[in-house]
């Protein structure tokens, strides 16, 4: 059993108050003996007014947050999957990027969110990420003290074959960290998050943002682990954020992959002949 803390945050205009949060929750993830920290999608800024935010996007190697969060994980001994930052990246794109670090401060790992999230809801909630943000191409997974764990952002929980693909590579653990809708939120959050730790036969672990932002928007919560036969092992309620521990049992990862081998058993499915 290897035990883990889960952040819910209700990140932030400011980075420098998100890195203060997120520090602290490394610190006390520590001392509450997780030997990893899991943080949610745009942790060290969430802001939907691009103008204003663009005056704190920099490039990897300028961000504070980032910086601040390798040198916790150096100091505490901890290794920490940052769940995103919002980082200049090629052009005039930015990048909604996921960081792995690990216990000696090091970038173990990166991975650019693949799916944009390019939706108008009902209640005319309108989002369009792919007008300001470059969409990643690579599947990444990354050896760490919980095992392989897959690394994906929010929206790509609606694409099934990004976490075929991680299972098949072995995956104990799936990431998913998000700032997911309300309304999105109460219809589909649980199902969706069990319906991919199935799937890949793996834990999914989905540190959220939570409650009324600076920037205006509400997201729903729930932060959550889910173990590999869908069962969920860790839910935090409520609207407000907070650190909370779940163990992962990559035992139990392997029972049920004896159990129910669908990842052994599954075939390629051709593709529809037109008519």
């Amino acid at each position: 059993m290897t035990r883990i803390a889960v952040l819910q945050m209700q990140s932030g205009i400011d980075p420098d108050a998100n890195r203060a949060t997120l520090v602290q929750a490394a610190d006390d993830a520590a001392k509450g003996g997780a030997a990893m920290l899991f943080t949610p999608e745009m942790s060290g800024l969430l802001d939907r007014d691009r103008k204003r935010a663009a005056q704190s996007i920099v490039a990897e190697e300028e961000d504070t947050v980032l910086a601040a969060m390798r040198e916790a994980a150096a100091r505490n001994g901890i290794w920490i999957a940052l769940g995103s930052l919002a980082v200049k990246g090629e052009g005039d794109r930015w990048a909604n990027r996921s960081f792995v670090i690990d216990d000696r401060g090091g970038i173990a790992a990166r991975y650019d969110k693949m799916h944009m999230f390019d939706v108008t809801l009902e209640d005319g909630e309108s989002w369009q990420e792919s007008s300001a943000y470059r969409a990643g191409d690579g599947v990444v997974a990354v050896d760490t003290p919980v095992g392989r764990l897959g690394l994906t952002i929010c929206y790509d929980v609606r694409f099934p074959a990004l976490y075929h693909a991680l299972g098949h590579l072995q995956c104990d653990v799936i990431a998913i960290p998000a700032a997911f809708t309300r309304p999105t939120g109460r219809d589909h959050w649980h199902i969706l998050q069990r319906a991919r730790a199935i799937e890949a036969s793996a834990y999914v672990v989905a540190a959220a943002q939570v409650g009324e932002h600076e920037d205006g928007r509400a997201t729903f919560g729930h932060s959550l682990v889910v173990g590999p036969w869908g069962e969920v092992t860790l839910d935090i309620r409520g609207d407000a954020p907070g650190l909370a521990f779940a163990e992962i049992d990559r035992d139990r990862v392997a029972g049920v992959r004896r159990q129910v081998p669908s990842l052994a058993n599954r075939r390629d499915i051709p593709e529809p002949a037109q008519r």
